[in-house]
């Protein structure tokens, strides 16, 4: 059986394009340089490079990502010795463009960097595994995918215990610890396939020695928590809710305070700081309080004044950026009552 070996860090500047479902390059994603908004007394940046940095864009640290954070740490903690049963788990569960897969990969990261700090020299071992579920998931595919992520042979011919005893064998061999499993609303447990998949995944969870941590859109109420299945999953997994960010919170303003952090990261040379803040009602009503919708708006804004030369993001410019059908089914702009004459 094949280890995989620790990759060596990119060059400075080397994107972490590509995918993540795969060791080098999760690898790659985790190591590369995070972009990093205009600092005081900094050289400007060409244009190009500034439309560069706004499609990347920085990724602000929201309630979800500090709580999976803790979270992860601590239940790493709590099964690090657990030997006779599966270890406690987690759900990142909300609707679309709530950040889910971001907080998943921003912890990872973490996870990934810290144990690349600790590592000695020649150490080959593997912190984190980021999984996928392919659509219409059956025990084979989803086992292929976990094969697929340190580069384990599958052949077509093999059976779907033989790629098992692989995978696990691998996994354990490299030591992962964290094992984060993104649109877990793909499983179908109603199907005999699906069901089959869901028995592979718990079984699964109780050979290797990781946390796992799974993500999808409305899982509570998706069939991956209907029937015995799903109870078992509920039953071992704590639930992080990633919903749309309210417009206040008690005494906060939650969504504005978001908004105030994007605006800071903007690398626009004549926009108005503090103009998005003030627009945080109708931003919330545009967006739902989604964070990747509102991320997206901004991020589209900004490239447009870049390339009209404008340099600024104004709620004009915003009226004009069409957003994802979600956001855009959402929003439906207010219109001024028709006035009458007196006497009509």
């Amino acid at each position: 059986m094949v280890t995989p070996a620790r990759p060596s860090p990119p060059n400075d500047g080397e994107a972490a394009a590509g995918t993540v479902t795969t060791f080098d390059g999760f690898a790659r994603f985790a190591h590369a340089a995070p972009p990093t908004p205009p600092q005081p007394g900094q050289a400007p940046r060409t244009p190009e490079e500034r439309l560069a940095y706004h499609s990347q864009f920085v990724t602000v640290r929201t309630p979800a990502i500090e709580s999976l954070a803790r979270q992860v740490r601590t239940l790493m903690i709590l099964g690090r010795h657990q030997q006779a049963t599966a270890r406690p788990s987690l759900i990142v569960t909300g609707p679309a463009t709530t950040g889910k897969t971001t907080a998943l990969l921003q912890v990872g990261r973490t996870c990934h960097l810290a144990h690349t700090r600790r590592a000695h020299p020649g150490d080959t071992s593997v912190p984190v595994a980021y999984v996928l579920v392919p659509p219409g998931a059956t025990a084979k595919t989803l086992a292929a995918e976990f094969a697929r992520y340190l580069g384990i042979p599958v052949a077509a011919r093999m059976t779907t215990a033989q790629i098992t005893t692989a995978v696990c064998h691998t996994y354990t061999t490299a030591g992962v610890a964290l094992v984060l499993i993104d649109e877990i609303h793909r499983l179908n447990p109603r199907t005999s396939s699906g069901a089959e998949a869901a028995d592979w995944l718990k079984d699964l969870t109780e050979r290797i020695g990781a946390t796992f941590v799974y993500a999808g859109i409305d899982v509570t109420a998706s069939a991956v928590f209907s029937g015995v299945r799903g109870a078992q999953l509920a039953g071992r997994a704590s639930l992080i809710d990633c919903g749309a960010l309210p417009a206040r919170a008690g005494h906060r303003e939650p969504f504005r305070e978001l908004i105030t952090a994007l605006e800071a990261a903007l690398d626009l040379t004549a926009h108005r700081t503090g103009s998005l803040p003030r627009l945080a009602p109708y931003l919330h009503e545009r967006t739902a309080g989604r964070i990747g919708s509102l991320s997206r708006l901004i991020r589209q804004a900004a490239i447009e004044a870049i390339c009209e030369g404008t340099e600024r993001i104004t709620k004009t410019l915003l009226d004009t950026i069409a957003l994802d059908h979600l956001a855009e089914e959402h929003y439906r702009p207010r219109t001024p009552a028709r006035r009458t004459r007196p006497g009509r």
